[in-house]
């Protein structure tokens, strides 16, 4: 099989191993932010399943007889970086949640993009677990992204747009 992919595999999966870790730090501080319980909630439940998904990559990188280790995901950096100055703005508590809401549905956006990379290089190169269990994380950040997506639509957004 090509090497040159295998590599390329390799380096897409550090990749989402460092921007899992970021995710895991700035889940809390979003939780603490948020206003609307159902979105607090959303948060607390996807901190847990980023840590399953941080264990479900280790697993993978130990299929592939390489050490967990990630590479500096400078695409992540910047999507918390925009979502931290959400928080520093001087919001209504509802704007906020929907500020909040975007900046989550961007990660979730990059995370499905990267996920979706890695289970389509694990079919073609044959590691035919890795890819379920990418895909099982593929699937988990599919979910987060229509629950936020069902939470901004279903009240989030129209009480942000209400004047103060």
């Amino acid at each position: 099989m090509d090497n040159g992919l295998q590599e390329l595999f390799l380096d897409e999966l550090k990749d989402l191993y460092h921007a899992e870790h970021q995710v895991l730090k700035s889940l809390p501080k979003m939780a603490k932010a948020a206003t609307a319980p159902e979105l607090q909630k959303a948060f607390e439940t996807h901190l847990r399943q980023t840590e399953t998904q941080i264990d479900r990559l280790e697993r993978v990188f130990k299929m592939m007889n390489t050490p967990p280790k990630g590479k500096r995901c400078k695409g992540m950096e910047g999507i918390i970086e925009e979502g931290k100055e959400a928080l520093e703005e001087d919001f209504a508590p509802p704007v906020l949640d929907a500020a909040l809401v975007a900046s989550a549905q961007r990660v979730e956006h990059y995370e499905m993009a990267g996920y979706g990379t890695l289970c389509a290089f694990a079919k073609i190169l044959g590691h035919n677990e890795a890819a379920k269990l990418l895909q099982e994380t593929l699937d988990e950040e599919q979910s987060t992204e229509k629950l936020l997506t069902m939470l901004a639509q279903s009240h989030i957004n129209q009480q942000a747009a209400r004047p103060a």
